[in-house]
């Protein structure tokens, strides 16, 4: 039964109550928690290499889903088609998270952000109909350009994942949008599904690395920490985003993460930016402020 309707029939107050909140505030939510789950884990290296922090930050999201959604009971009513998604969508979540973490180990937050949002741009402009829009991406490309701290000579290999991570953050838009969309179980507990699944696809590669955590305690509870603030809090809000933005849209107001990432930096890590890292700031926002919805997404029913 979806969660936005009631035993009764009649619509339950989450599903009245929820669409009154703007879709643009969930997406706030998850820009603010996108990265400031990874700046912590930044300070758990020192307890945990980063393919351990990459599999507890999946296995602790996978645990808080199970319990709150039990999403195993909806496997059994999927077609095939929905299951093919949901597995590809793990496994893009699984070395997407790797592979991140491998690129943070090597270089600033920032710049690992300014570099994941590339492809990101594309998407938006393939999009992009209006001289506004094509204006706003101008602006974001402008910006991220200038956040891109160039380190190719010192750190290739960080700039190597950091590109991999590009490419799978673009992968995890694309499919995280048909999940949202989707029409046999709502995008939550598609997520949740997904997680269980990239939990065990990344098991091989992480669960040495994250064996020191089990006798952490301080590790594993920093380990779960960044798993909830980073997979749970901000996937979450980002299908109820996803939900009810156009794909464009949402491609184009994530160019907002490099400023989120480069200002949770600072606060965080204390990685100050240079004069041209925050002019590509000022240019990311500008893009967003500037950037207008073609058309308005379709009417849906909230899932989740």
């Amino acid at each position: 039964m979806p969660r936005s309707v009631s035993r009764s029939g009649a619509p339950s107050p989450l599903a009245v109550a929820a669409p009154r909140i703007p879709p643009h505030a969930y997406f706030v939510v998850s820009a603010v928690f996108h990265y400031l789950g990874p700046a912590f884990a930044v300070l758990l290296f020192v307890r945990v290499d980063a393919l351990g922090v990459a599999w507890l930050r999946i296995a602790a999201a996978a645990a808080v889903f199970a319990l709150w959604r039990r999403p195993w009971r909806r496997w059994r009513r999927l077609d095939r088609p929905t299951r093919r998604l949901l597995i590809g969508w793990a496994a893009v979540l699984a070395a997407m998270n790797s592979v991140f973490y491998l690129a943070l180990e090597r270089l600033p937050l920032g710049t690992v952000a300014a570099v994941e949002f590339l492809p990101v741009i594309v998407l938006a402009a393939y999009a992009a109909r209006t001289r506004r829009n094509l204006l706003a991406l101008a602006c974001a490309v402008a910006g991220v350009y200038l956040l891109t701290d160039v380190r190719l000579v010192a750190e290739p290999l960080g700039f190597g994942f950091a590109a991999a991570n590009a490419v799978l953050f673009a992968a995890y838009i694309v499919l995280g949008h048909r999940v949202a969309r989707g029409q046999q179980l709502s995008g939550i507990d598609g997520l949740a599904l997904s997680m269980l699944i990239a939990a065990v696809l990344a098991l091989p590669v992480g669960i040495v690395d994250a064996a020191p955590a089990a006798v952490d305690v301080v590790a594993l509870a920093a380990g779960v920490g960044v798993g909830v603030t980073s997979s749970v809090i901000p996937y979450v809000t980002d299908q109820l985003a996803m939900a009810r933005l156009p794909r464009a849209t949402y491609a184009l107001l994530v160019c907002l993460l490099p400023a989120t990432a480069t200002a949770i930096g600072v606060i965080v890590l204390a990685q100050v930016p240079t004069a041209p890292e925050i002019v590509g700031v000022g240019l990311v926002v500008a893009g967003v402020a500037v950037h207008q919805d073609g058309e308005p997404p379709r009417r849906q029913r909230l899932r989740g």
